[in-house]
């Protein structure tokens, strides 16, 4: 007999370089619009070997490094990045992440910047907040003129310009947000923030406690003005080249997102111009936080994926007690609910960029919510269950599995946490009567599919119909995301999947975790709705 080799490498994954993110990604491809190019385009960018090895570093690395003063004490106040940062965004803003959906006339643009916030979502998702800020920002900002109006010119440029002058001087620029403070959080309407007009512009003073992206050329800020709390826009450096009085005060140390810079700033006497009607503050800037929103409901369906597809290529690759581990009855049925969750939350999120793209304005203000609320509270689930299909190995910085799981909270709490998101949502049933019956209209597309998505339907029309209180806020707001994303399924090209998620999300058939579907249930078919490739 041959001896064993006791330090011979077996029954471990071949190493993985490349994804192929849109060849292996059926239900992506059945939902971007077939003449967008862009989502196709950055996804075989984004999959090349060494662009997943900066996303990796990135998300694993130490992050941006704040430099406040020159050596010889003067304030310079700016974030130094990792060249992998730089080449991630170069990628993402060449493709047109920001600016498509604002520059092409062609139908479903949303749709096709939604596709590449989930690409983006599933290499690095640290530079997407820059990028989707800029998004958003586009059309408060294209309704003025002023900066504005410079600013909505280059920032509509698919193009990454990193230098850290005047716009006179960029060839595009980027947008980022301060909105929220110490003494109110989500609470915006007790800013402290002071807008003192001077000469036809604004002086801001205050502080705001969250400034993601800071090295942004602009940002949408709220400052309490003479008629109240009003937006503007606060350049980062002004035309004279000189750093605009925002003093970079630290970065934050998050959690996860490692690779964004998201600091506390002050403003001194920082030069603004207004956005919006004096006072009407909120209003102006909702707008930004709406299309915000879009992007938090489609990030955690890209986290789930990259979770999903870590998790089929370790159980494909690794064997135990004589079977490969995806061929195992139990892991085969943890792996189809995962395939359940990432088939509803990406099937949710398109929906709800189609709704952008098709002007459906008061269904989209609902879904957006809706979809937003429900993916984030399944992310940490599903990276958490897909970490454990790897045993030791899922809980290695090595893998993508612990960023993964860092992440997977961000996009509930970004842009309104789940309270908020709930009490959205009653406020838009209280007073957008055409919200709820644009709802209604879509889920009564699923009606008599299955019995169980019936009977969730009757309940809550039940429930509508009849005042309820603020604390059942989240559980109206779950019961509407489950009913549309198993509507969608139902009605979606293979029923398979639609039929078990009503039976097991709207019905009484499984468990308390991931991994107990009913009986019979055929978990070899839905796993293979993952996947075009068994590599």
């Amino acid at each position: 007999m041959s001896p064993v080799d006791p330090f011979a490498v077996t029954n471990q994954p071949p190493p993985r370089g490349a994804l192929p993110l849109w060849d292996d990604d059926p239900l992506l491809r059945s939902l971007v619009p077939t003449d967008h190019p862009a989502p196709r385009h950055l996804a075989e960018q984004l999959g090349r070997s060494d662009t997943v090895t900066d996303g990796q570093r990135l998300a694993t690395g130490s992050g941006p490094v704040l430099e406040r003063f020159d050596t010889g004490g003067r304030r310079i106040d700016t974030i130094i990045y990792p060249e992998a940062y730089h080449r991630l965004m170069t990628l993402g803003l060449e493709a047109g992440y920001a600016a498509l959906p604002w520059t092409e006339a062609r139908p479903g643009s949303h749709a096709a910047h939604a596709a590449m916030v989930y690409l983006a979502s599933q290499i690095e998702p640290g530079t997407c907040c820059p990028m989707t800020m800029t998004y958003a920002a586009l059309p408060v900002l294209r309704r003025h003129d002023g900066l504005a109006a410079e600013l909505t010119r280059l920032a509509s440029i698919p193009a990454y310009d990193p230098a850290d002058v005047p716009f006179g001087q960029k060839s595009a620029a980027t947008v980022g947000m301060a909105m929220t403070e110490k003494q109110g959080g989500s609470d915006v309407r007790a800013n402290r923030t002071i807008a003192e007009p001077a000469n036809g512009v604004y002086r801001l003073t205050g502080h705001k406690w969250f400034c993601s992206a800071p090295m942004s050329d602009a940002f949408l800020t709220l400052a309490q003005g003479p008629e109240g709390l009003s937006c503007f826009l606060v350049p980062r450096r002004l035309p004279d080249g000189t750093l605009n009085a925002i003093h970079l005060m630290r970065l934050k140390a998050k959690l996860g997102n490692r690779a964004n810079a998201s600091a506390e700033i002050e403003y001194h006497g920082a030069y603004a111009e207004p956005l919006g009607a004096p006072g009407d503050g909120v209003r102006t800037i909702l707008e930004m936080v709406h299309h915000t929103r879009l992007d938090t409901a489609v990030a955690p369906a890209g986290l789930m994926r990259r979770a999903l597809i870590g998790a089929l290529y370790w159980t494909r690759h690794r064997k135990t007690f004589g079977k490969t581990l995806i061929d195992q009855p139990l892991m085969a049925s943890v792996l189809a609910d995962l395939t359940l969750e990432w088939l509803g939350a990406l099937t949710l999120a398109m929906r709800v960029a189609t709704a952008f793209d098709d002007q459906e304005t008061e269904f989209a203000r609902l879904a957006v919510a809706l979809a937003k609320y429900w993916n984030n509270k399944r992310c940490p689930l599903v990276t958490a269950e897909a970490m454990e299909a790897l045993g030791g190995m899922g809980y290695i910085e090595d893998t993508p599995m612990p960023w993964l799981y860092r992440e997977a909270p961000l996009n509930a709490i970004w842009e309104g946490s789940g309270n908020i998101i709930a009490l959205d949502v009653m406020r838009t049933i209280a007073r957008s009567p055409g919200a709820i019956k644009a709802l209604m209209a879509e889920l009564n597309g699923a009606r008599g599919m299955h019995t169980a998505f019936d009977s969730a339907l009757a309940s809550l029309k039940t429930t509508l119909a009849h005042p309820f209180d603020e604390s059942q806020a989240r559980r109206v707001t779950e019961t509407m995301a489950l009913l549309l994303q198993a509507s969608l399924l139902l009605r979606g090209p293979t029923s398979i999947a639609g039929e078990i998620f009503a039976a097991t999300r709207l019905g009484d058939d499984w468990g308390h975790t991931l991994g107990t579907l009913p009986s019979g249930a055929d978990a070899a078919a839905i796993i293979a709705l993952a996947s075009d490739q068994s590599a």
